[in-house]
């Protein structure tokens, strides 16, 4: 089984894109053939600075080192490196309809915000996913909650090329956490945790003990009492859910260790194990980015790898649709 995913080099990592995509990136690495790709490309689609974008992306693979990405067990690369899948994107475009992308959440929620100039890659934004994905022969696509609806119309993608085309692209499934699939903000426990969101809201893979601790502390919960699951209290539903996976165990039994628990004591046990559970990407993080020669030969060297294969997906790709030479 080959299993690709791509995380964006955009802002700081939070426990949500740790828990939802980067733990999940480690355990690929003993089911199958794992593939990881740090898309730069795709932080195109907001405001961005070029130097800024650079130390981001080396911030981004310390990270991903640290959290237990071993090169020599899995194929991690910057998107930029590999051109072949920007050329897929645009193959995969002309056979993707403005209506389909039209109805894309993500494009919706982004597009009011870019005030000056929406962007019209924030608007290809899925094809250039799709080709990410399909230029490897993907099996399994680990990615969180929010990225269901790009996940189904990449399906819908694939499907439809082979349809016409024959059966050359591998239609992927998505790989969707059961816990912790979206983790919400910590002072709008009805938003997703964001990189974009006030700093108080999000907590970041790599803030300091303090910090953890203050955030959780001031944790919007809800009224009552009652260390339980409920849609009628967010608050607490979503620190139940951070603790459960930090433990790795089901909400139920955090109902239960917790049943006669006040909040304020279910938060300082609750930052007690984050801190523990991210200490060891934290340690790591700082030798690991330090080293930047370091950082981009292994980028280096997995774009080599990614490139044999993704051209040598594409060669069928083209001589499917009638483009380049006939041999």
């Amino acid at each position: 089984m080959r299993i690709f995913s791509g995380i964006q080099p955009t802002g700081r990592k939070h426990i949500g894109n740790y828990i939802g995509a980067i733990v999940q990136y480690v355990a690929g690495q003993d089911r199958g053939e794992a593939i990881y790709c740090i898309v730069d490309l795709h932080a195109l689609t907001v405001d961005w600075g070029p130097e800024e974008l650079r130390e981001r992306t080396y911030d981004t693979m310390a990270i991903l080192l640290a959290a237990g990405l071993d090169p020599a067990r899995c194929i991690l690369f910057r998107q930029s490196d590999v051109a072949e899948q920007s050329e897929l994107a645009w193959i995969l475009g002309c056979l993707t309809s403005y209506g389909d992308l039209g109805r894309m959440t993500q494009f919706k929620d982004k597009a009011p915000k870019q005030r000056e100039l929406v962007s019209a890659g924030l608007f290809f934004y899925p094809t250039l996913m799709a080709a990410d994905v399909l230029a490897y022969r993907a099996n399994e696509v680990p990615v969180g909650d929010d990225q269901r609806q790009h996940l189904e119309l990449m399906r819908d993608i694939a499907i439809r090329f082979n349809a016409r085309f024959g059966e050359i692209l591998v239609v992927p499934e998505a790989r969707i956490p059961e816990i912790g699939a979206r983790i919400m903000d910590l002072q709008d426990p009805t938003s997703k945790m964001s990189t974009t969101a006030a700093e108080e809201g999000t907590l970041y893979v790599l803030d300091e003990p303090a910090v953890v601790e203050r955030k959780l502390k001031r944790a919007v919960t809800d009224s009552g009492e009652g260390i339980v699951c409920s849609s009628e209290k967010p608050g607490i539903t979503n620190l139940i859910t951070v603790l459960a996976v930090v433990r790795g165990v089901a909400p139920a039994e955090i109902e239960r260790d917790f049943a006669n628990a006040r909040y304020g004591d279910f938060k300082a046990a609750l930052a007690t194990e984050v801190v523990e559970y991210l200490a060891p990407v934290r340690e790591r993080y700082g030798e690991l980015r330090a080293d930047q020669h370091g950082l981009e030969a292994i980028l280096a060297n997995g774009a080599a790898q990614a490139r044999e294969i993704a051209s040598g997906v594409l060669d069928d790709v083209r001589r499917a649709i009638g483009v380049g030479p006939n041999g």
